[in-house]
């Protein structure tokens, strides 16, 4: 019998920072981080740009977190990944989401030699609904 590992992780994670949440509730972050909020996750938003979102106090950095992170969802510009990869090395982050669209190959294999779990170019929020009925 195989396992499921996105299942797995998301029975076990309980602390989502997502990063490029916007406080605007017609933006994607916004629905799926609203979503992942509703099935009992603790959602950290990482934005400079706003100082709340989701009833939870916003930070500008990964590295501002003063808690552990189970995933670290990105709704960012491929071409942001790299840094926040880093980041999450630095905070031996155990998960790192990139949501639909989001791919960088080489930032994600550096994510993955540190022992970090990576699923790219896939949405929570689905992934979620398909495993956790």
């Amino acid at each position: 019998m195989s396992t499921d590992p996105i299942a797995e992780l998301l029975k076990s994670a309980k602390t989502i920072a997502v990063v490029g949440l916007s406080d605007n509730p017609m933006k994607p972050s916004y629905g799926v981080s609203q979503y992942m909020q509703s099935h009992g996750y603790r959602i950290i938003p990482v934005n400079p740009q706003v100082s709340e979102a989701l009833g939870e106090k916003s930070y500008a950095s990964l590295l501002d977190i003063p808690e552990k992170i189970d995933i670290v969802d990105v709704f960012r510009r491929p071409d942001a990944v790299p840094e926040i990869v880093d980041q999450a090395i630095q905070l031996k982050v155990p998960a790192l989401w990139l949501q639909e669209t989001v791919v960088h190959e080489e930032a994600a294999q550096k994510a993955r030699d540190a022992g970090i779990f990576v699923v790219m170019d896939e949405c929570i929020l689905k992934e979620h609904r398909k495993r956790m009925r």
